[in-house]
């Protein structure tokens, strides 16, 4: 058993390794197979195809995100849950980007995943809202409902959908790195700047200034433009 578990893990972990390098539909099972030198029966064994194990990391990302973006249960939130918030969004975009990038795909390839990432979203956008209200609350942010709504429905769209406006405008999937994911982050951040208390802001002026990205680096000239 011991070992059946060992591998079941070693399949997910390198799936999620080539889906994220290569890309989920230039990865197929025998690939995947081929890289941890197992045969394609092994895999099988243990995932009947490659939907199954795109759920099981789909699971593992949903889990992930619940642990983390959720207001404290007895205490107020502060600049510091702020930068918590925005770090662990990074990390989960960085480990699971190829969901962001794919998601489309593979949302239209299994309907049962797809209802699983409505819930999934409907779940996010109302802790972002707790989250946003948390800081209201706390004298960080100035808002009304309206905008706290605005806010929350912004972030999510920024979130889901940098890795792949990245990959539209770099052209390589391969090409992507931390810096560049830390730029969506910023950019979610930068939504709030016209909502900060004043007392709040020479902290998240640090904040600014940790994730800032210039945007050549993010969107490189082309060589047109160059010449």
């Amino acid at each position: 058993m011991a070992a059946q578990i060992k591998t079941r893990e070693r399949i997910i972990q390198a799936s999620l390794e080539l889906f994220n390098s290569q890309g989920e539909r230039s990865v197929t099972t025998n690939h995947i197979a081929a890289h941890l030198g197992i045969s394609p029966g092994n895999l099988y064994y243990h995932f009947r195809n490659k939907q199954a194990i795109i759920a099981e990391l789909f699971a593992e990302y949903e889990s992930h995100v619940d642990t983390f973006l959720r207001v404290p249960e007895v205490r107020a939130l502060t600049i510091d849950d702020k930068t918590f918030y925005l770090e662990a969004l990074l990390a989960a975009m960085w480990r699971f980007r190829f969901m962001h990038r794919d998601l489309e795909h593979l949302l239209e390839a299994d309907p049962a995943l797809a209802a699983q990432y409505r819930s999934f979203s409907q779940r996010c956008l109302s802790h972002a809202t707790a989250i946003y209200q948390g800081f209201v609350a706390a004298g960080i942010l100035r808002m009304n409902a309206a905008q706290i709504e605005a806010l929350t429905l912004n972030s999510w769209i920024i979130m889901t959908s940098w890795v792949r406006f990245l990959c539209t405008t770099r052209g390589d999937p391969g090409d992507l790195n931390e810096d560049l994911l830390r730029r969506g982050i910023y950019q979610v951040l930068a939504l709030e700047g016209g909502y900060l208390a004043p007392e709040a802001d020479d902290a998240v002026q640090a904040l600014y200034a940790k994730l800032y990205v210039p945007l050549e680096q993010i969107i490189p000239p082309s060589a047109d433009a160059i010449s």
